[in-house]
């Protein structure tokens, strides 16, 4: 692209801020080494129930695809090419193939951490060898376990998770809050015990605010268990984001939906909020980019979907 002139820079910068994810794969490498503009590249799973292996080949729909080794790739190769990248995941890591049932949750844990997650939240079939089971597996995680609506004081799990995380790249300052799902009715009660839930939109509006105008986060992520969206009035990512004023971006699971882009939404203030889910069973991966100008305080995005 030749040598930027100040004005040329200034305009560049508006124009890619404001344009979304069209003019990203035009940005000059000048600007990204000047500091001018930083890209933060979001990384995401969910549902991955143990999919350590691939599907065999027998499998009528994911031959041959997915698996842990797979996704653990794709990571370090990602890594490798983005410096500033978060790796999160949005819960029901346990279950679903004869790894849980030898291992537990222990191996899943284990892996996730060498595969250097940066934050993860709980997803209903955490419970299923119920808070021991948790407690036992979140002994190995060398990440934060984020949870904001499961009050877990009056349980073993108390100081094992946190209600939000903050995390720092490049002078880009992310606050990470998480919203699980209604535990009654889907969870048998001897399994979660004496967990509180907590309204998931009360929740929200108040890690929210508290993440972006208390701590002053320059983006917004919301880890969530609730779904994407259902025939009902359930509460679900999709209903959710509109209601908020301050979450950037709804990472979402439970539902294993698959989304070939993120749904664009407005929320309560008429700014654009992202949703995304990436399937399940190692067998997609999401990835996100953000370029920030050089306060922090305006971004744009583009999106693509990993298949495994």
């Amino acid at each position: 692209m030749g040598e930027f002139s100040m004005s040329n820079r200034r305009t560049f910068i508006k124009q890619s801020i404001l344009g979304g994810g069209a003019l990203m794969t035009m940005l000059p490498n000048e600007l990204l080494a000047s500091g001018e503009l930083v890209r933060l590249t979001v990384m995401h799973t969910n549902d991955l129930h143990c999919h350590i292996d691939p599907f065999p080949e027998s499998n009528a729909e994911y031959a041959g695809r997915g698996g842990m080794v797979r996704l653990a790739s794709l990571i370090e190769k990602t890594r490798a090419n983005t410096p500033n990248m978060l790796l999160l995941d949005a819960g029901d890591m346990f279950q679903g193939t004869p790894y849980f049932n030898y291992f537990k949750g222990d191996i899943m844990l284990k892996l996730m951490s060498q595969m250097g997650y940066d934050a993860g939240t709980i997803g209903n079939h955490e419970f299923d060898n119920g808070l021991e089971g948790i407690a036992s597996a979140f002994k190995f995680a060398r990440f934060p376990i984020v949870s904001s609506n499961y009050d877990f004081s009056d349980t073993l799990l108390s100081g094992m998770v946190t209600d939000h995380e903050i995390i720092q790249k490049a002078g880009i300052k992310i606050g990470i809050y998480a919203l699980g799902i209604e535990l009654n009715g889907l969870v048998g009660a001897l399994n979660f015990g004496k967990t509180k839930y907590l309204d998931p939109l009360e929740t929200a509006l108040r890690m929210e605010r508290l993440l972006k105008v208390d701590h002053s986060c320059d983006l917004v992520i919301c880890l969530s268990h609730l779904g994407f969206n259902y025939e009902n009035d359930k509460i679900s990512d999709s209903t959710l984001a509109p209601q908020t004023k301050y979450t950037d971006l709804i990472i979402g699971g439970h539902t294993h939906t698959f989304l070939e882009k993120p749904l664009e939404l407005k929320n309560k203030d008429g700014k654009l909020i992202l949703v995304n889910q990436a399937g399940w069973a190692s067998l997609v991966a999401g990835k996100i980019e953000f370029i920030f100008d050089h306060r922090g305080k305006n971004k744009s995005f583009a999106a693509v979907v990993n298949n495994l």
